[in-house]
């Protein structure tokens, strides 16, 4: 019989609302590239940093969009993740959102900035890597017909600038993370195209396997792929990442 091949990808989706994150972070999870092969489904967590697990809201506070009550709460929540991650290193993360939408929803709509380069040092160290899920501008009244049709609270919706410009805070700050990226276009790009593109890029950069990195990295570690719009990369012109 073929040996088991254990993968342990540790992967953060960013993007703002209406960017297909939560699609994807389920079909990664599901991928056997990803995740590896398996012969039933199986729980691999996925977690997210828009759990509302501070009060009794169905809508209510979450670790981006916490009040100044729920700042230290929110705060020890993110060391006691990075704790986790660090004791299950040889196991597979998927995160969707996490500290990068704080930083971008809190800094937009709390005017407070918060400094998580003691966290991103950490996430380097072990090998995490950044997802930025981006939209098209142009496309995201035609995402939100789709979304009102499921949605339980479809007045988040009602202003789509606010989304186009939380897209353009977290695309610098991706930019700017110490993570290695990668961005993917979701606008018309189905799932499973998405799924491959991210598969190619773990499998070519070594993200699918656990790393033994000391944290607080002496130097920044870059993506071996090129950003949005930057052309091609391992000689092959990239559908998703050339549409700008």
């Amino acid at each position: 019989s073929m040996p088991v091949i254990k993968l342990c990808p540790k992967l953060i989706l960013e993007g703002t609302r209406l960017t297909g994150k939560t699609d994807l972070a389920l079909a990664l999870n599901e991928s056997s590239r990803i995740t590896g092969v398996r012969k039933y489904r199986y729980h691999s967590p996925i977690v997210s940093a828009e759990w509302n697990g501070f009060t009794r809201d169905p809508y209510g506070s979450s670790l981006i969009n916490f009040d100044a009550a729920h700042a230290k709460p929110a705060m020890e929540a993110y060391r006691l993740w990075i704790s986790l991650f660090e004791l299950y290193r040889h196991y597979s993360w998927i995160i969707d959102r996490f500290h990068l939408s704080t930083q971008m929803w809190q800094a937009i709509y709390r005017k407070r900035r918060y400094r998580f380069e003691w966290l991103e040092s950490r996430l380097a160290a072990l090998g995490f890597r950044l997802v930025f899920c981006w939209r098209d501008p142009s496309s995201f009244a035609e995402a939100r017909q789709r979304r009102l049709k499921i949605s339980s609270n479809p007045s988040q919706y009602d202003d789509l600038t606010l989304f186009i410009r939380e897209q353009q805070i977290l695309k610098e700050l991706v930019k700017k993370s110490i993570i290695p990226s990668l961005t993917v276009d979701a606008t018309d790009y189905p799932i499973d195209e998405q799924v491959d593109y991210i598969a190619d890029w773990l499998e070519a950069t070594g993200g699918l396997n656990a790393t033994e990195t000391a944290p607080e990295p002496k130097r920044k570690l870059m993506p071996a792929f090129r950003r949005l719009g930057e052309g091609s990369w391992i000689g092959q012109q990239s559908r998703i990442a050339n549409t700008l």
